[in-house]
């Protein structure tokens, strides 16, 4: 069990649907918090402290997800995953973003979360709902929340796991308090900042990952 996976446990917050979970009325808190952001202005501080955290705890969990180093795996074996070609592996483009986030490049990490959210994935599109509400960026934090509710991609809509989820995190932040735990190794945040170095051009964003990068997330997610 990884020690993100220890400090949930120890919340008592599970990460799969209780029986009877219900999807509408999950939807229909989500949209309640994105009318919240938009009415009541004055909170705005508090409620970006609350996003970071949020943000930290889903990237933390994310990047310790056993598949997490193969899937960045096979996005450094794509050398065209930067074409719109259909060969980006979109949870590799997540676990890199969460990567980039919690090492201190948020620009690279909404970045790669807009990649994958543009293929229609939920978590990369939640993860810059929490990513613009920590900047106080309303009208950004609403348009992704109504990607992970209203995703044309996925007409089906989310599934009562994956809402059942985010509402954990936000309840596991809200009680604890926690979002610092399990930060990614002294190694793996040496390997992203030398790939930040060889970014070029006028908007600095950092590269696709290479294998080396990759073998220490394996490293990592084997602890």
């Amino acid at each position: 069990m990884s020690p993100i996976d220890e400090l949930l446990a120890d919340a008592r917050i599970p990460t799969t649907p209780r029986d009877g979970f219900d999807v509408g009325a999950a939807l229909r808190r989500l949209a309640r918090d994105a009318a919240a952001a938009k009415a009541d202005p004055a909170p705005d501080m508090a409620r970006a402290a609350q996003a970071g955290q949020r943000l930290s705890v889903v990237c933390r969990w994310i990047l310790n997800r056993p598949d997490a180093a193969d899937h960045v795996d096979r996005l450094v074996q794509e050398p065209e995953a930067l074409q719109d070609d259909g060969s980006l592996d979109v949870d590799g483009a997540l676990v890199f973003a969460c990567l980039l986030h919690l090492t201190g490049h948020p620009e690279s990490a909404q970045f790669w979360w807009q990649l994958a959210a543009g293929a229609g994935h939920r978590a990369a599109a939640y993860c810059l709902h929490l990513h613009h509400l920590a900047l106080s960026e309303m009208r950004e934090a609403r348009h992704w929340l109504h990607q992970v509710t209203d995703n044309v991609l996925d007409p089906e809509g989310p599934d009562g796991a994956f809402l059942y989820f985010l509402e954990a995190v936000a309840t596991y932040v809200r009680r604890t308090g926690l979002s610092m735990a399990n930060p990614p190794t002294a190694g793996l945040e040496m390997e992203v900042d030398r790939l930040a170095t060889t970014a070029t051009g006028p908007c600095i964003i950092v590269r696709r990952p290479d294998q080396r990068l990759a073998d220490h997330l394996h490293d990592f997610t084997r602890r």
